[in-house]
């Protein structure tokens, strides 16, 4: 289930998901995933169950909201100086330090790990896929601008998902022999890499 921008088929206004969001949010990184409850996310919301089961079936369902919510808002577009493939570069290096540190990531990677495991090896999430869509037309900007090289772009653009996706999920592992700016640092040198055009 994605999150809905519209109001609900409730007629309940748009402002109620997001509040129940904000509880489950506060939730996670209080208690962990496995110990965050509906019951408790509606109580904090301020709303009753079946105001909750009408937009979400289970807690899981919530948090994969909250986890595409999140990832939206922390989703930069590329602009400012210099060709696409430099705005993009830039906005993948800010994009993997804001997740890397985002509270909300740092706690399911720490006590749940588990749960991105689907996301990692069986399939693709709403927020991965919000992702690609989001930069895709970027990625054939760049083409057009000639400042990234030919190809597919949304093989491309899913590419350089996987690079950033890897390296912010290992961050904690290979802390002691690259460190934190460090690994920003030579993210974006691959990925730069990876996108350039070849003459």
């Amino acid at each position: 289930m994605s999150i809905r921008n519209e109001e609900s088929v409730t007629g309940e206004p748009r402002g109620v998901d997001d509040q129940i969001l904000d509880a489950a949010r506060t939730c996670v990184l209080e208690f962990g995933v496995r110990r965050t409850t509906l019951a408790e996310i509606a109580r904090r919301a301020g709303v009753s169950r079946p105001t909750v089961y009408r937009r979400w079936p289970d807690t899981s369902a919530i948090v994969a909201d909250l986890l595409t919510r999140e990832i939206g808002l922390a989703m930069p577009s590329p602009s400012g100086a210099g060709n696409m493939r430099a705005q993009l570069v830039l906005a993948v290096a800010e994009m993997a330090d804001t997740v890397r540190t985002h509270p909300l990531f740092v706690k399911i990677l720490r006590s749940d790990p588990e749960l991105l495991i689907t996301y990692i090896v069986d399939r693709l999430g709403a927020s991965q896929r919000a992702i690609i869509e989001h930069l895709v037309p970027v990625v054939a900007a760049g083409q057009a601008d000639g400042s990234i090289r030919a190809g597919d772009p949304t093989v491309i653009t899913t590419m350089v998902l996987l690079m950033t996706q890897s390296a912010v999920q290992s961050a904690g592992m290979v802390a002691e022999l690259v460190p934190p700016d460090v690994l920003v640092t030579e993210l974006t040198t691959a990925v730069d890499a990876y996108l350039t055009a070849r003459s």
